[in-house]
């Protein structure tokens, strides 16, 4: 047992995957790298860490089951959240139809809203998921030994290691995205066509958070 952690490997294993699901989270950091530049993406990958962070901190402090015993405010709180997705989808479709009717040569300045503010945008992303607190605390609780007299301390070592795989994979997307946007931006309405499609996914995680439940 390492500080309480009763199958460390098991963990790494399970948030690996984890991670590697898609996500609004992931997917915001992927679409900021490709059209804004690796700086971009990775103020867009720091508000994700500190939302991450900030949620991990909820979930150990009790919010998880003030959300499970006030189901109010679980509703507002994904309804916001939905709504705040649906938004930037339909941003995002919005300066894909500006890129698919401009000229070639002024396509690559059309910008969804808040391209100057990856940071607040992601952080906004991340904290507007109730079901990311309830994810934490019933993730991590499975890893905690009842007897350990500081589970405190497991709790900031689970979140660290959640933090170094999320943070690794973001790295990946964001290089990865701004390669892959090199090879697209040649190409005007296919990548017209790209930014579109992630508007429509984006919709499709604000009705997904929507219809989301405490069970």
């Amino acid at each position: 047992m390492f500080y309480g952690i009763t199958d460390l490997t098991t963990f790494v294993l399970g948030t690996i995957f984890i991670v590697l699901l898609p996500g609004p989270n992931s997917l915001y950091v992927m679409t900021v790298a490709s059209r804004w530049g690796i700086a971009a993406g990775y103020r867009g990958a720091c508000g994700i860490f500190v939302g991450d962070l900030i949620l991990m901190i909820l979930s150990a402090t009790g919010v998880a089951s003030l959300l499970q015993t006030t189901p109010a405010l679980f509703m507002v709180l994904k309804y916001a959240g939905a709504a705040y997705l649906s938004w930037l989808g339909i941003g995002l479709m919005y300066s894909a139809l500006r890129t698919w009717r401009s000229p070639a040569e002024t396509a690559s300045v059309s910008k969804p809203l808040d391209a100057a503010r990856p940071f607040r945008t992601a952080l906004m992303i991340s904290l507007m998921n109730p079901k990311a607190i309830l994810f934490f605390i019933s993730f991590f609780i499975q890893f905690v030994s009842p007897e350990y007299p500081h589970p405190e301390l497991s709790f900031v070592i689970l979140g660290i290691i959640v933090q170094i795989c999320s943070a690794l994979y973001l790295s990946a997307l964001i290089f990865g995205g701004t390669h892959l946007a090199e090879q697209v931006r040649r190409h005007r309405r296919l990548s017209a066509t790209a930014t579109g499609s992630v508007g429509g996914l984006f919709i499709g995680f604000g009705v997904k958070l929507a219809n989301a439940t405490l069970v």
